[in-house]
């Protein structure tokens, strides 16, 4: 059976450059590493979707209405329906003393924050510096090859998967989940306690499944502190005896017994 528009699924991708074959995304680890595309701290896994909810590339949205889960498809977009096409009224040459005043280092290739926008830095020479304010992949065909690897059907899947898109950080089987009639709780794992952002991204989750899991009420959550177990106290060593050893009784000589023996 092909998706419908609302359903939930787990996509994985490799997306290229048509004209060239660079790949510029994707969310395998070994290809990420394999075109130095993967970052330190950055993941790589199966993608949440929401089919129709404009969480990629519309061609590719609607492209993925028509797939089956397990079977891979290649997706050709055009600029049209990707970043649209190159304008050159958004190339211009600005004096390189305008980046050395704002604290940047032009180096080719390299994007950047100007008056604003962002740019990309296509070549420097005479004390000029071109800058591209158009998207980098701005008049490219792209090329998606990819697969459904799942369709999620539980609430508890919906939750958990729309839970680890928010705080990925940290592992979505570390959540417990507990739906009672219209209220879910849930419990959250120590490591999220300190998390950057964390409370934005618990208001994210509960505003996500007021949306996608409407016959949820109420979303609560959970943040246990557990003491630090307390070390064991050592035994105390016997304290010594106070008692002297005991000594052997002599008896003690009246002045009479020793004159008795010496008579």
């Amino acid at each position: 059976m092909t998706l419908q528009k609302g359903d939930f699924i787990l996509i994985d991708y490799v997306a290229k450059v048509k004209e060239t074959n660079e790949v510029f995304d994707t969310t395998k680890e070994d290809v990420a590493k394999k075109e130095h595309l993967h970052k330190e701290g950055q993941l790589h896994e199966p993608e949440l979707v929401v089919v129709g909810e404009g969480w990629v590339l519309k061609s590719l949205d609607d492209a993925l209405a028509n797939m089956e889960v397990c079977k891979p498809q290649t997706v050709e977009i055009s600029p049209e329906k990707g970043f649209g096409q190159r304008d050159p009224e958004k190339i211009k040459r600005v004096s390189i003393k305008q980046l050395y005043a704002k604290e940047i280092n032009p180096v080719i290739g390299a994007r950047i924050e100007f008056q604003g926008k962002s740019a990309t830095i296509r070549s420097i020479g005479a004390g000029r510096v071109l800058l591209d304010f158009n998207a980098p992949l701005a008049g490219r065909t792209l090329i998606y090859d990819v697969i459904v690897t799942k369709k999620l059907e539980t609430a508890e899947q919906k939750i958990g998967a729309l839970v680890h898109r928010r705080v990925p950080v940290v592992e979505e089987n570390k959540f417990k989940l507990t739906i009672k009639g219209c209220d879910l709780t849930i419990d959250m794992p120590e490591e999220t306690f300190y998390v950057e952002g964390i409370q934005i991204a618990k208001r994210g989750i509960a505003m996500d499944i007021q949306k996608f899991v409407p016959e949820l009420a109420m979303t609560q959550f959970i943040e246990t502190f557990k003491a630090e177990p307390k070390p064991a106290l050592a035994t105390p060593a016997p304290a010594p005896s106070a008692t002297k050893p005991e000594v052997e009784a002599k008896p003690i000589k009246t002045p009479k017994a020793a004159n008795a023996d010496k008579a």
